[in-house]
């Protein structure tokens, strides 16, 4: 099968999707499919006819995961065409010529639905949920008011517009980007004064932010693939709290899979992830992120519809647990995203 792995773009998640990106990558070259590494914004500016047959390591200049978000204005300076298009050179013509595009996008322009609605309308495969449920799971503000409707357990918050006054006298308390990822622009204020800081970081990532109870607890995560929770991992950061830095710095939190809980709690977080998938409308799989506080009551914080695949990432060492290799996760995804289209 011809696949094009997208990775890259220009969200502050662009290093982490390039290594999601290498990864799949890499593992659809051992399950003998024809595939392909692509920057959607800085494309291929090479001759395309053959290029399935190409003899290039795609993931060659791959490098690392830096503990920093990455420069954007400096990658946008590497476009030689000067387009404003996100889509780089050749890419739709590109991806016109796969059997299905695996999406390995994370954050604004991959995750929020927009170039799933590109796609639909181009007429290409991908991988993952459809743009209705990207949106929905990718705008916290929106996502905790779906999660209300339908009672299920999140922290108590309210929604900010920049500009817009307020009031918030309960703390400690997260503050977050509303439609932010990988925790970029998330923020612990213990005070009136750290509020203002906090507020300021997470306003520059957009015109919205979250602001909600701190929940001091165990943290855990589910990933769901075709309606169906794998087991749970929990996720114990050595410092802080699960952060950019630990969440994709090797040995910054230790991971345990399945998660030390009992039965009954692991089912009920299991089930609420289920929920959560079907309470977004998401297809194909996606990732829940928890809470357990001291007395055992669980809150639900987000949805992530393009989970990392990392060697870090969650999802895989979930998927592992059950028997399931990281080549034969990737397929899977691939055949499950194919249903949407029969």
């Amino acid at each position: 099968m011809k696949v094009v792995v997208l990775a890259g773009g220009t969200s502050t998640e662009r290093d982490v999707s390039l290594i999601t990106g290498a990864m799949i990558y890499k593992a659809l070259k051992n399950n003998n499919h024809q595939a392909i590494l692509l920057d959607v914004y800085l494309g291929y500016e090479g001759n395309i006819y053959d290029i399935f047959n190409l003899n290039i390591d795609w993931s060659e200049d791959i490098s690392d995961i830096k503990e920093s978000n990455p420069n954007l204005e400096y990658i946008k300076s590497l476009r030689k065409d000067k387009s404003n298009s996100f889509f780089g050179p050749n890419v739709i013509d590109i991806c016109n010529k796969a059997d299905i595009v695996f999406l390995a996008l994370h954050g604004e322009n991959g995750e929020d639905g927009k170039i799933q609605a590109a796609f639909d309308l181009l007429g290409i495969k991908y991988t993952g949920t459809d743009y209705t449920s990207s949106a929905l799971a990718m705008d916290k503000a929106i996502s905790k008011e779906i999660f209300s409707f339908y009672k299920i357990p999140t922290p108590a918050g309210i929604h900010l517009i920049k500009g817009n006054d307020f009031h918030w006298d309960k703390y400690p308390c997260i503050v977050k980007a509303s439609r932010g990822g990988s925790s970029v622009g998330v923020s612990i204020a213990n005070s009136s004064d750290e509020m203002e800081t906090a507020l300021a970081e997470a306003f520059n990532y957009g015109d919205e932010v979250i602001i909600e109870q701190y929940i001091k607890g165990r943290e855990f995560s589910v990933g769901v693939i075709d309606g169906k929770a794998l087991p749970v991992i929990e996720i114990a950061p050595l410092v802080s709290f699960y952060d950019y830095k630990n969440k994709y710095q090797a040995g910054s939190a230790v991971e345990t899979c399945p998660a030390d809980l009992d039965e009954t709690i692991s089912a009920e977080m299991q089930k609420i992830a289920e929920d959560v998938y079907k309470a977004l409308r998401i297809k194909t799989y996606s990732r829940m992120d928890f809470l357990l506080n001291d007395t055992n009551n669980i809150f639900c914080l987000e949805a992530n519809t393009l989970p990392g695949m990392t060697p870090t990432s969650l999802l895989p060492q979930e998927a592992q647990a059950i028997g399931m290799s990281f080549d034969e996760l990737c397929e899977n995804i691939i055949e499950i995203s194919l249903k949407k289209y029969k």
